[in-house]
């Protein structure tokens, strides 16, 4: 008699569960479960009190007379609504009032947030003491040139940046598939930079390696984003290292390349797990980042690290807003070849760099494993377009699996696939 293990995965407010035969169930793979801090606004005030690389956020802000906070958005789990008024209170015994500072959200080409959405993120507190104010990557008046890079990118950042005495960058560090981690200069770039910048980024990091940069702290996307944050003008940065629950573990302040560093070595501890082997079947949850497809992609490039090639990733994601608010015209090549893509991007027919280099991205995903996506929020229609299975449950998409691979094929689970760093032994 088969012998069935019962496992529930979260599932954006909510949780999923589904049935896994004991005999294939190789092993679940989550974050690790470290001790958060007692609290967190003590951990807030210590790190800015213990600078990395540079001196105190007070000492940075004297004398300042325009700053600018870029904060990450509603896509990432940063506890700002705690981290900024500690932030506020160090630049005010600088002698600096409030209305010297402004928040400018780091949305990338994400949609703008809400009000309210803003008022959940960053609290009434900030709300009712500073300007907050969205990026838009897309509006050109609101971006000025900053030359090019080394690489041949073009620099666009938003004027507020370039325009401030002082600029701070608050975010958290996880592994990331594009620069190895978030965190550090990625507020700037791709975090309030121009469409043209973040496209011809994203399309580096693509076109660099055939797996993606996950965990790989030192890379040349790194190097890019650490050089356009060099010309905002980015002087210290504060990231949160989070564990899978979304708990504060540790906090780092200072320079943002060396401050950057230190926490990276907390965020390998919580997020780098052993992999003995890679399986037939890997099922891969997209929490924390649930809100759409553009955010839940992040779980295939954990997952493509623990599949056999000619395996199945099956994804398992809310999405409640789709595929890409900002980019819905991707659907309509996102499931073509890599090559196909690439050489649309090259032509000019895909315009859109940014949507463009992640299509590409998929599409090499798609090359080692077949994809299956569970999701009540992407329709079977856009599944199917942009090259994905679709299945209502898990359980569906696991039975399919298990018959295309054969009874005896092995099984992992990566709950949290998108903070989530395999290192095979």
């Amino acid at each position: 008699m088969v012998q069935y293990k019962r496992i529930e995965m979260p599932y954006g407010e909510k949780t999923v569960q589904f049935s896994v035969p004991e005999a294939n169930l190789k092993g679940i793979y989550s974050p690790h479960q470290v001790s958060p801090v007692a609290d967190v606004a003590t951990e807030i005030r210590q790190a800015l009190s213990n600078p990395v690389g540079t001196t105190t956020m007070t000492e940075l802000a004297r004398g300042a007379k325009r700053i600018v906070i870029v904060a990450d958005d509603n896509t990432r789990p940063t506890p700002a609504d705690i981290i900024l008024p500690e932030v506020l209170d160090a630049i005010n015994a600088a002698g600096v009032d409030d209305d010297a500072v402004q928040l400018l959200i780091a949305l990338g080409t994400h949609r703008k947030m809400t009000a309210q959405e803003i008022e959940i993120k960053y609290g009434s507190v900030i709300t009712s003491r500073i300007q907050v104010i969205n990026h838009d990557a897309f509006d050109s008046n609101a971006l000025v040139r900053m030359g090019t890079t080394q690489a041949g990118i073009p620099v666009m950042l938003n004027r507020l940046v370039v325009d401030a005495d002082l600029v701070l960058g608050i975010g958290t560090i996880v592994p990331h598939h594009i620069p190895g981690f978030s965190g550090g200069a990625k507020i700037i770039q791709p975090g309030i930079c121009g469409v043209q910048t973040t496209g011809e980024v994203h399309l580096l990091s693509v076109r660099s390696c055939d797996l993606s940069m996950l965990g790989i702290l030192e890379n040349k996307v790194r190097h890019e984003m650490e050089t356009i944050a060099e010309r905002a003008g980015l002087k210290a940065i504060l990231n949160t290292i989070l564990d899978a629950e979304g708990r504060v573990v540790k906090a780092v302040f200072g320079d943002p390349r060396a401050a950057f560093r230190e926490g990276v070595e907390t965020s390998r501890r919580v997020y780098g797990v052993n992999v003995t082997n890679k399986t037939d079947i890997v099922i891969a949850g997209s929490h924390p980042c649930d809100i759409e497809f553009w955010q839940a992609h992040k779980s295939l490039y954990a997952a493509e690290r623990c599949v056999r090639d000619g395996g199945t990733i099956i994804i398992v994601t809310p999405c409640p807003e789709g595929v890409a608010v900002t980019h819905p015209e991707m659907v309509q090549y996102a499931g073509r070849s890599l090559e196909e893509i690439d050489r649309m991007v090259r032509s000019g027919e895909i315009k859109d760099l940014v949507a463009g280099a992640l299509a590409m991205a998929w599409a090499n995903t798609r090359r080692r494993a077949r994809i299956c996506i569970v999701s009540g929020g992407v329709s079977d229609e856009d599944a199917t377009a942009v090259n994905f299975t679709p299945f209502a449950t898990v359980d569906e998409a696991l039975e399919a699996a298990l018959a295309r691979h054969g009874q005896q094929a092995s099984v992992c689970v990566l709950p949290y696939s998108p903070d989530t760093l395999p290192l095979l032994s």
